[in-house]
């Protein structure tokens, strides 16, 4: 397991060594794309959201379910919000921001949109390690194979991730395998055992992510997040991601049906 480094920073548009690094690894890091003061202002949002949704009793936004968790003195806590951007004025500004929208270059000749009232919309990650957290780690996947569960052919997407907390190599955090976004459909469905595999790999890399990185990878690479090997508070990572899609325009509303996926998803995210 290697550890990589990045220098690359976020402009108006994307340089060609940027696209080039991106086509063969299927994986990129920017830093400092927000400053600390947004980082605040977004942890804020998240922490009020949380609270509301809370006190209402919500499980699911536009069919997607909620993922609960218990902090350190057993109160029940959110770990995973989705569509937070439709409820947030300043993360509806974020997902807008022109920067973002100029990494749609990365799908090449498709028409891609970020996808912010589509899937999951914006979605807010709360990983921490305690005995009652439910959401440490996330085993080996791709984000393709939803596709497949609803009738589609596989089309590219990026996940973009903005990331609220300072997350070094050795603490854990995103892996992945670079250049298996250009595998076969058979490598892509049957490489790993989806969710359940958490095992180190050889060929897989991490990062030294720090608070207002931005990182994008490309939804047909093998990706995992790792546990922290530290607990409570040090242990927290806070990412946001949206998703950049092509194909058919789908959006969700409070009426949505919940995918059927979600039911066993639910099993094999701990």
């Amino acid at each position: 397991m290697k550890k990589w480094n990045s220098n690359f920073e976020l402009g108006d548009g994307l340089t060609q060594e940027q696209l080039e690094f991106f086509d063969e690894h299927g994986v990129i890091v920017f830093r400092n794309f927000i400053d600390r003061e947004k980082v605040a202002t977004y942890i804020q949002e998240l922490q009020r959201l949380e609270k509301e949704w809370l006190a209402e009793g919500r499980d699911k936004v536009n069919g997607i379910p909620l993922k609960f968790g218990k902090d350190e003195n057993g109160n029940t806590t959110l770990q995973r919000l989705c569509f937070s951007s439709l409820y947030s004025a300043p993360l509806h500004e974020l997902v807008n921001e022109s920067r973002l929208q100029a990494l749609i270059e990365f799908l090449g000749p498709y028409e891609g949109r970020i996808a912010e009232n589509e899937k999951d919309g914006l979605v807010i990650n709360n990983y921490i390690n305690t005995p009652n957290s439910t959401f440490t780690q996330m085993g080996w996947h791709t984000d393709s194979p939803r596709d497949l569960f609803l009738g589609q052919k596989i089309m590219p997407m990026l996940n973009v991730g903005v990331h609220l907390d300072t997350c070094l190599f050795d603490n854990g955090g995103l892996r992945v395998m670079p250049g298996t976004h250009k595998q076969n459909v058979l490598k892509l469905l049957f490489g790993k055992k989806y969710f359940i595999d958490n095992n180190d790999d050889d060929r897989e890399v991490g990062f030294d992510i720090y608070a207002g990185d931005l990182t994008v990878h490309d939804g047909r690479l093998w990706h995992r997040v790792k546990q922290s090997p530290l607990f409570g508070e040090a242990s927290r990572r806070r990412v946001m991601y949206v998703p950049i899609i092509t194909g058919k325009y789908k959006p969700k509303h409070e009426k949505s049906k919940t995918p059927f996926y979600h039911r066993f998803t639910s099993k094999v995210h701990h």
